[in-house]
């Protein structure tokens, strides 16, 4: 008679351990979408840096630097051989996804 007891508290406890590896797996996700973000940054303002160096556009080099998803998501400064690329990273939900920027930053001497 002890088993129907034991079945039904594993189900409750199931039930209760399904939102917290929810909400683990969604701090996962967006913690892997903030660093491929800051990589990205990083290469795109490095890929700018290296066009200014070469004499070409650094705005150009930026944009081909970033796959098309994280275009719309990017700013850019270009001031004296320094670009500053800065992004926001996907996110699933509005108020996080407003309030993570990250930034990459390359620069080359201007003569």
């Amino acid at each position: 008679m002890s088993r129907p007891r034991q079945a039904g508290q594993t189900s409750v406890e199931m039930l209760g351990a399904v939102p917290v590896v929810l909400l683990a797996g969604l701090v996962i996700l967006q913690l892997l979408a903030v660093g491929y973000a800051s990589v990205l940054a990083g290469g795109a303002a490095e890929a700018g840096a290296l066009a200014i160096a070469g004499g070409h556009d650094s705005r150009s080099a930026v944009r081909t630097a970033l796959p098309g998803w994280s275009r719309a998501r990017a700013r850019m400064a270009v001031r004296h051989g320094q670009v500053v690329v800065r992004l926001r990273p996907p996110s699933p939900l509005r108020a996080i996804a407003r309030r993570l920027e990250v930034t990459g930053r390359a620069a080359v001497e201007v003569r």
